[in-house]
């Protein structure tokens, strides 16, 4: 429940920012219009990705990869590119703090490339995440884990405080995209929402 919860909140997140972004492009220029077309883009496989997941689209593996490699293309070097310093000038959402924590943004941004590569290999993987969303024993949490104890839930959880939620995995806790491309499809959905919300909270400025 949880999680269908997560999704209809992406979802609705996606649809509001859809619906207004046309006004805010409308006086964009430069790199701000380019990173916001960027985004664009993204929410729109976001978007398509929610559904899916949610059960309000059927699932199709090939457009998930398809969604995945729009979000793979555009983070990463890619995404921080777009954010040269001082690059302020509105209509952009984005926060100065982005330049003072430019190492954390980083790879925060890496982070999401990373998910989402791991994400359209696992796009046959669908259903495969039991009835505890992928958490259960030999899955992500279970003695038998791919990555043992304490890596994904323990204390020293990639998803801990300054981890994954906390601005991107710490050097030495990355796990490989071969091994992150062997969970659920829907944990690694996840996984891309999760580095997607924390980036917004952090670095884009909310509506007023």
């Amino acid at each position: 429940m949880e999680f269908k919860n997560l999704l209809g909140a992406v979802l609705a997140c996606s649809l509001t920012v859809t619906s207004v972004a046309a006004v805010a492009h409308g006086g964009a220029s430069g790199v701000v219009k380019e990173r916001m077309e960027t985004m664009k883009e993204m929410k729109t496989s976001m978007k398509s990705l929610s559904a899916m997941f949610s059960g309000k689209a059927a699932y199709d593996p090939d457009e998930v990869r398809e969604a995945a490699l729009v979000l793979q293309r555009n983070s990463g070097d890619a995404l921080t590119r777009l954010f040269p310093e001082g690059s302020l000038h509105k209509p952009t959402e984005a926060k100065e703090i982005i330049w003072q924590e430019w190492r954390r943004f980083g790879q925060m941004a890496d982070d999401l490339q990373l998910f989402s590569q791991a994400l359209g290999k696992a796009a046959d993987r669908h259903g495969q995440a039991g009835s505890q969303g992928g958490m259960g024993s030999g899955h992500m949490m279970g003695s038998d884990s791919m990555m043992g104890a304490g890596h994904m839930m323990g204390s020293d959880s990639m998803m801990g405080s300054g981890h994954m939620m906390g601005g991107g995995m710490m050097a030495g806790t990355r796990p490989s995209e071969e091994h992150l491309a062997q969970m659920p499809a829907e944990m690694l959905f996840k996984m891309v929402t999760d580095s997607c919300s924390s980036c917004h909270t952090r670095y884009r400025q909310e509506d007023e």
